[in-house]
């Protein structure tokens, strides 16, 4: 269902970018409101607040971008607790623009941890809604990178949207923001730790 309400709301926003008929526009105005509707009945947010979102994105429909950095020492992964939820996750966030996606993960690995790194590989591009159990608007491709410490002292880090920073064994993981990782994502990266070789992951 949450796949179909995606689906409508990607046909309304590509439809309000391209068409001029002014009855087009209206009916494309309608699917967006209806599409919001409905996700409002599937999720804890307002169909105000869904509403606004879906009418702030303007142009042809297209998956947002989600980077992710592993950073290991030893059996040990770099992991990040969000304010937002009180539960952690890998460094990341949305790629910003004028930013390639290796510069991204290294901003936000700074930022959020305060760690100087660099990236060693790409370690898999993954279709949110196959993956992660939570979040299916917007659509996302997350994109997880391993990196390595460039050094090992830790700086500041951004205390307005991080509670803490810690390095946790991969076998012993605290409780996960699984909307921006999951185990399995993590194990998958800690793979890609011992044997550099692999290829990249994806889908």
């Amino acid at each position: 269902m949450i796949n179909e309400i995606t689906e409508l709301q990607a046909i309304a926003q590509s439809g309000l970018a391209y068409c001029k008929d002014v009855f087009d526009i209206a009916r494309y105005k309608r699917i967006l409101e209806i599409s919001a509707k409905l996700l409002a009945l599937k999720s804890d947010h307002k169909y105000e607040q869904i509403l606004e979102l879906f009418t702030a994105d303007k142009g042809y429909a297209t998956p947002k971008i989600d980077v992710r950095g592993a950073v290991f020492k030893e059996d040990k992964v770099l992991l990040v607790q969000e304010k937002a939820d009180n539960l952690w996750s890998l460094p990341g966030g949305w790629a910003d623009v004028n930013l390639s996606p290796a510069e991204n993960i290294i901003k936000e690995i700074y930022e959020e941890a305060g760690f100087q790194t660099n990236v060693i590989k790409l370690v898999g591009i993954f279709d949110k809604r196959k993956h992660n159990p939570t979040g299916q608007w917007p659509h996302v491709y997350k994109l997880f990178f391993l990196c390595g410490l460039i050094k090992p002292g830790q700086l500041a880090f951004d205390k307005n949207e991080i509670l803490n920073v810690n390095f946790f064994k991969v076998t012993e993981l605290p409780a996960l923001s699984e909307e921006r990782v999951t185990k399995k994502q993590i194990e998958i990266c800690f793979k890609h730790f011992h044997n550099q070789d692999l290829m990249v992951e994806f889908d």
